[in-house]
């Protein structure tokens, strides 16, 4: 399992149920790395979706205590339950999308996290958890600067040295 965020500079992903930025670059990303796989997401993520409708060309999984039952989506009520759907795809396949409470249940269960920095202080109130403090992962892959508008951002890439198992 993956992981891939945007953040800034304090890890902040959100304000108010919004992205913080929308970089052209970093969404083409997205869209290339997620595209024909499994996105995770919580229930906020997916209502902060496009006309609140899955991501097309990729298998939706949203992670929620509400009983819903969403065309094209499927919908799982626990962390076990969510375990034991992912066992129907390959590891390598499955992208944790957000937002803040997903990403802090299932950080310690991914492998890879691809991470977008932005070199911005933001007012943000949703957080990712912050990989550079954390022992068991170590960057492992850097770009170049990027620059969209007044925003300098990089791409990253760290690997889990000790992925917990599912």
């Amino acid at each position: 399992m993956n992981l891939i965020v945007c953040v800034d500079k304090n890890y902040g992903i959100g304000r108010d149920d919004k992205l913080l930025f929308k970089i052209s670059d970093d969404l083409n990303f997205f869209k290339k790395m997620t595209t024909n796989k499994v996105v995770v997401m919580g229930y906020n993520t997916f209502i902060s979706l496009p006309n609140c409708k899955p991501l097309k060309n990729r298998t939706n999984i949203i992670l929620t205590k509400k009983n819903l039952v969403i065309d094209n989506a499927i919908v799982v009520n626990s962390i076990s339950k969510l375990f034991n759907e992912l066992k129907n795809y390959k590891t390598q396949d499955i992208f944790v999308i957000g937002g803040e409470q997903v990403y802090k249940e299932l950080t310690d269960f991914c492998e890879l996290a691809y991470i977008t920095k932005v070199n911005r202080i933001t007012n943000a109130n949703k957080f990712a958890p912050n990989l550079d403090k954390n022992q068991n992962w170590k960057q492992i892959k850097i770009s170049e600067k990027y620059f969209d508008k007044d925003l300098e951002y990089i791409f990253t890439i760290y690997k889990n040295l000790n992925p917990k198992g599912y």
